[in-house]
């Protein structure tokens, strides 16, 4: 596809955005020794290059933002997606976060894009359903390597235009709309631009860059979740895992012990004495490595992420000496990435909170439902989660399931502007449910069509007809029932 030439004239407004020969002015201020900014510099207005147009662009190759991709394709819209790993799936392929969650533990109500990238997963072997399925909502574990290959199919076949190695840069910001963004090239600053911009960077880099408000943490402290590093092991013995529960036991009560005393790191209790007393199969990750801070703090994510490989290991270590079935026991991979769960929620048109989930709420712009519990995990990292204590408080009831709305992806500064996926708009407690990959897909797949279906008619997606929005998303397969026809 020949690429255009056209020129873009772009103000900047971040240092990030310029080569240091592009610089007019530098503060005379020495760096602050902690690495802090100590200065500012200027940057000129200057001519950037068009990479590429589309319809719609969407920034973040994750599940939201592979859905809503796949999704506007499909209904006629050009379409860009930039991801910043070399590999889709976000989470769910680079974190080796391989769960899905799909059940109202009566019956499987997350389908439509969902349904098919398990569908073309299991024709591979690279999924697989849970025992007691629909009985439970975490309903598969799948492959991570198997779903970079599903995720960059579907997107192929849709006809989306997709580049990795691409970070989502400046938005290029025009009398209130959004034109597009920059990205860095190894070419230089390139400007990509599109009429509707589907912001699925999880942390909502391109809303908060745009000037969009959001909010981050919980009240009283502003803390966001733990995060987790996932890993696999090899050479585990089950048999002798499963046939020693006395052993289980002592080693669990050991790792307490030690962690209380300072001796040891922490660990997800739930998790961990779960793996001790039935081992984990080899192609699935364990879940019991926590870290806390601030995922939008690259030098400080980086710290936590080398921290968390080595609270790994030792976890291992101990297990090795101590718990029959793990003597030969060895770390064949850690996440790519941490698993990151909280950071920007961007305020949108309705936001989403923990009486909407635990009540099974229904909204009149619903775009599909949600299952998941609130599932806080600590701030402060010492891996304690809700899902551990499941309260009935924190559960959505069995054989129900609440609506995701489309106005927590849409929102009342910036028309042709939508988030999806862990950044759309709710609460702390909220936002722990809805944060799971099946729920982004869900938002993914409802924001995708209404933007093409929005641009099909000239309309902005939060004016296009609902009612045609959920038509078009129960014909693409999509579970979508009891909607109301006034707000609840």
């Amino acid at each position: 596809m020949k690429t255009t030439r056209r020129k873009f004239i772009f103000t900047a407004t971040s240092a990030s955005l310029g080569a240091l020969a592009a610089l007019l002015a530098v503060s005379a201020r020495a760096a602050k020794p902690d690495g802090k900014q100590a200065g500012l510099v200027v940057i000129p207005e200057r001519k950037v290059p068009v990479l590429a147009e589309a319809d719609v662009l969407v920034c973040g190759g994750g599940t939201a933002g592979i859905t809503a991709a796949c999704s506007a394709a499909r209904h006629g819209a050009k379409v860009i997606l930039i991801e910043r790993w070399p590999c889709l799936g976000g989470m769910g392929t680079a974190a080796l976060v391989n769960g899905w969650h799909r059940s109202d533990r009566e019956k499987v109500v997350i389908n439509g894009l969902v349904e098919e990238a398990a569908e073309r997963a299991r024709k591979r072997g690279w999924i697989e359903q849970v025992k007691n399925f629909p009985k439970a909502f975490e309903t598969h574990w799948f492959d991570p390597e198997g779903m970079k290959v599903v995720y960059q199919d579907m997107l192929d076949e849709s006809g989306v235009r997709t580049f990795c190695y691409l970070v989502a840069g400046e938005p290029i910001v025009e009398g209130g709309k959004i034109r597009g963004v920059t990205v860095e090239t190894k070419e230089g600053t390139r400007a990509i631009l599109a009429r509707i911009v589907i912001d699925a960077t999880g942390d909502g880099d391109v809303a908060a860059k745009a000037g969009l408000p959001f909010e981050y943490g919980r009240a009283g402290d502003s803390l966001v979740q733990g995060m987790t590093m996932m890993f696999r092991l090899s050479d585990v013995a089950p048999d002798i895992v499963n046939s020693h529960p006395k052993d289980a036991d002592r080693v669990f009560r050991l790792m307490k012990r030690l962690r209380d005393e300072g001796k040891f790191v922490p660990f997800n209790e739930g998790a961990a004495y779960s793996y001790l007393h039935s081992a984990r199969a080899p192609d699935v990750s364990y879940n019991m490595c926590p870290v806390a801070g601030n995922p939008l703090h690259e030098e400080e994510l980086t710290q936590l992420t080398a921290k968390a490989r080595r609270q790994v290991h030792q976890y291992v270590e101990l297990w090795r000496k101590e718990m029959p079935g793990f003597k030969d026991a060895k770390v064949v991979q850690t996440g790519s990435s941490l698993g990151i769960r909280e950071s920007r929620r961007v305020r949108g048109l309705k936001t989403l909170d923990a009486q909407m989930v635990v009540k099974a709420v229904k909204h009149s712009d619903a775009i599909g439902h949600g299952v998941w519990m609130i599932d806080i995990h600590d701030p402060k990292g010492s891996g304690h989660t809700t899902w551990t204590e499941q309260k009935p408080e924190t559960m959505v009831p069995v054989g129900q399931s609440y609506h995701i709305p489309l106005g927590m992806c849409l929102n009342a500064t910036m028309p042709n502007l939508a988030v999806v996926g862990r950044c759309a708009s709710s609460t702390h407690e909220g936002h722990s449910s809805v944060r799971v990959q099946t729920h982004c897909m869900v938002m993914g797949q409802g924001v995708g069509t209404c933007a093409a279906l929005a641009l099909g008619t000239g309309v902005d997606m939060a004016r296009f007809d609902v009612c045609k929005l959920q038509a078009q998303l129960r014909q693409d397969g999509v579970y979508l029932e009891d909607v109301p026809h006034k707000e609840m």
